[in-house]
């Protein structure tokens, strides 16, 4: 029974590695490994935190949680946008930090091997430091990010500061 139960939560972990949430920031779509997300909610008012600047939004108190929240476009250095029906905020957790993302909107969850996934090309480590690979589903492609390189360790430390409030 025990050895069944391995296997079983083997491939439930397989299959979690491998499976992707989409989530677009304009154009472009990404892909998110879903076994870091924990939830996605609708827009919520954000509470603004002094002395913390740039991409950072503030906080968003979550059943009880505090979460910080970061605009996904500007941390992307990609243009404002105003916030529509269809703008949320999608809650990962990255080395033990829950973390709230808003994006344009989530689109889909899907499976990709892989081999169907390939380091970027051409582009400096500056610029592709948040994009594990760049995966191709149906024809479709996908940026892949790594969300343990999603922040550096300095911004890791000063989230969780914010988590203490």
């Amino acid at each position: 029974m025990e050895l069944v139960l391995e296997e079983t939560l083997e491939i439930v972990e397989d299959n979690q590695k491998n499976s992707y949430l989409t989530f677009a920031l304009g154009e472009e779509e990404y892909g998110i490994q879903i076994e870091y997300v924990t939830e996605i909610t609708g827009l919520q008012a954000v509470t603004e935190v002094p002395e913390f600047s740039g991409y950072l939004k503030g906080i968003i108190n979550l059943r009880g949680k505090i979460i910080p929240v970061i605009d996904a476009r500007l941390n992307f250095n990609k243009e404002t946008k105003e916030c529509n029906d269809r703008t949320c905020i999608l809650v990962i957790e990255v080395n033990g930090t829950s973390l709230g993302l808003i994006v344009d909107y989530v689109s889909e969850v899907f499976w990709i091997s892989e081999e169907n996934i390939t380091p970027p090309a051409n582009v400096s480590n500056e610029q592709n430091k948040y994009v594990k690979g760049v995966g191709r589903v149906d024809g479709n492609v996908k940026l892949i990010l790594d969300c343990d390189e999603l922040l550096s360790d300095f911004e890791m430390l000063e989230l969780g500061s914010i988590e203490s409030f």
